[in-house]
């Protein structure tokens, strides 16, 4: 669908992933259309699947959650079965804010945010190391967070 973005549904995903919580009619004006094509073209990015959700980015470090770290993750064998069950229990695991597939040594590169560095070595011990397809993981400690956005560069991009 991104050769079918004009200017106006740029200017409306960069303003709801600045702030989701604008309003239609804000948005409308902000991007200099009437309020019902801009509800039109919401709903449409929507049902496209270009907006997934609508959320509020939450400060860990507040909430007291300090530690962040990436871990790489390496499977024992890779067939198909290993890889559905290490990605479903993955899955239901709130420490892990993401988790990708990547290329090189390893098979996938989790970050998790966990309270102090005690509950992300319980969750390593308890969770993570329990997991019988896991061969390895290895991981790094964030120490100091220079950026941190979920804003995608949609001027550079589309």
């Amino acid at each position: 669908m991104s050769e079918k973005l004009d200017k106006f549904d740029r200017k409306i995903l960069s303003l709801l992933q600045g702030n989701c919580a604008l309003t239609v009619a804000q948005v409308a004006r902000k991007a200099g259309l009437s309020t019902s094509p801009c509800w039109r073209r919401i709903g449409r990015l929507e049902e496209a699947g270009i907006i997934r959700r609508r959320v509020a980015v939450l400060d860990h470090a507040k909430l007291g959650m300090e530690v962040v770290a990436f871990v790489n993750v390496k499977l024992s064998q890779h067939g198909r079965e290993n890889l559905e069950d290490f990605e479903n229990t993955i899955r239901t695991f709130p420490e892990v804010l993401e988790c990708f597939t990547v290329t090189g040594d390893t098979d996938y590169l989790l970050k998790i945010v966990t309270r102090d560095i005690r509950h992300f070595e319980a969750f390593l011990r308890d969770h993570l190391m329990t997991m019988p397809m896991i061969r390895e993981t290895h991981s790094t400690i964030a120490v100091t967070e220079i950026k941190d956005t979920t804003e995608l560069p949609l001027d550079t991009q589309l």
